[in-house]
């Protein structure tokens, strides 16, 4: 910029010498000295407007720098006055007596509570004597069957190809007002005598692993059968669907799983897979990788028979997770085993993360109480509901076969 305005200025002298010798009869020696002595007079004061322009940006560029330094002093000062408030705090001393403080309330609340526990059972006493004459007491829980199937692997088979193969529901409900939540998806065989025969005696357990991916790939397609026509009705639901390692190991019933979610993207939301502790844990890459695929595809993940609470929750609900199922009654008699927090805080703490705690094998009144007071709102099981056959106009035809014995709405 400046050598054009330079550019200019000795045009202009040259202007003003030619001007001077043609126009007023200048000699040439005058005309050329005319024109210099106008070419000086512009450089000089060029010059001038040029140290002044940056004599004020210096000065204001010192101005500025010496703000900087003043607030950056102040900054000092002020840290240096929160160090020495620190240093004088002696902090090692509080915080041995906070610990200390803490240790003697935890024992007078333990104290307290088995105070409390002793008048109950005091109180309880009579009063059960009385009504112990009038009233059975309840049946006691079911354990967990870990026995192997009673329905040989090859009578499965064969009732699988006789399409005998069926698939009810049961309520997963929040509380206290008990309104269904979602629904298990629950596998049973029709057998020849037309009884019905429930998971635990059919579903194999060493082998047997391309029945299990069968299994799970009728209950695929009949959760998002189901889905649809409950989303057309205006009733969208959520459906928990089982699924194992035999079908996120498999690669052609990996992939039919994939394409079924991607042409179901609408209702992928609310499908659930229900996968065991033991086979979440032991995931490949490769089959990770499947359930990740899962969960970019809008599905979720529910860990079942979870037995310790101290995982990573945050790390579960990146993966998709979205509730964990612990027994019930397991819970409430032993708590420590499945955490370290206190039982009513675990809930509220996994909450945090979008999870959901689930108890299941619901079995009485008093469980659905302590779990309640515990801010467990998420429960299954046999008092709740049973097991039951979906409303006929949301089944495929094979299922509307079979026998009706109790129906489940929602």
């Amino acid at each position: 910029m400046q050598a054009l305005v330079y550019t200019f200025i000795a045009l202009a002298a040259a202007a003003i010498g030619a001007a001077a010798y043609f126009g007023l009869t200048f000699t040439p020696a005058e005309a050329i000295l005319a024109a210099v002595v106008f070419g000086c007079v512009c450089v000089v004061l060029m010059e001038r407007a040029l140290r002044q322009r940056a004599e004020n940006r210096l000065e204001r560029a010192i101005e500025d720098l010496s703000r900087l330094l003043a607030t950056d002093a102040q900054a000092g000062a002020v840290l240096g006055q929160r160090i020495n408030a620190m240093t004088d705090l002696n902090a090692g001393a509080r915080l041995e007596g906070v610990e200390a403080d803490i240790s003697v309330l935890g024992t007078v609340i333990r104290q307290v509570a088995e105070a409390v526990a002793e008048i109950e059972d005091r109180v309880a006493k009579p009063a059960s004597a009385g009504r112990d004459r009038m009233i059975s007491p309840p049946p006691p829980a079911t354990p967990p069957r870990e026995a192997d199937p009673s329905i040989p692997l090859e009578m499965l088979r064969q009732a699988i190809a006789d399409n005998r193969l069926i698939h009810h529901i049961q309520p997963v409900v929040t509380l206290p007002q008990r309104r269904p939540q979602g629904y298990d998806l629950v596998p049973r065989l029709m057998m020849e005598d037309g009884d019905l025969a429930d998971r635990a005696d059919f579903m194999p357990r060493r082998g047997g692993e391309d029945v299990i991916r069968q299994i799970e790939g009728a209950g695929l397609v009949e959760a998002i059968t189901i889905c649809r026509r409950a989303r057309t009705g205006g009733q969208p639901i959520t459906l928990y669907i089982p699924l194992s390692r035999a079908t996120l190991g498999d690669s052609a019933a990996s992939e039919q799983l994939i394409v079924s979610l991607e042409a179901n993207r609408a209702i992928a939301p609310g499908l659930i897979f229900v996968i065991g502790e033991p086979d979440w844990q032991s995931l490949t890459t490769g089959e990770r990788a499947i359930a990740d695929a899962v969960v970019k595809k809008g599905a979720g993940f529910s860990i079942a028979n979870v037995r310790s609470l101290r995982v990573d929750v945050a790390e579960l609900a990146a993966q998709g997770v979205r509730s964990l199922r612990i027994d019930a009654a397991r819970f409430i008699e032993e708590p420590e085993v499945f955490t370290d927090f206190h039982a009513s805080d675990i809930a509220n703490y996994v909450a945090r993360f979008d999870v959901k705690l689930l108890g299941t094998g619901i079995a009485n009144e008093r469980q659905i109480v302590e779990l309640l007071e515990d801010g467990i709102t998420l429960v299954q099981g046999p008092y709740i509901a049973a097991a039951g056959p979906v409303r006929p106009d949301l089944v495929t035809e094979p299922a509307r076969q079979a026998p009706q014995l109790r129906r489940v709405e929602f």
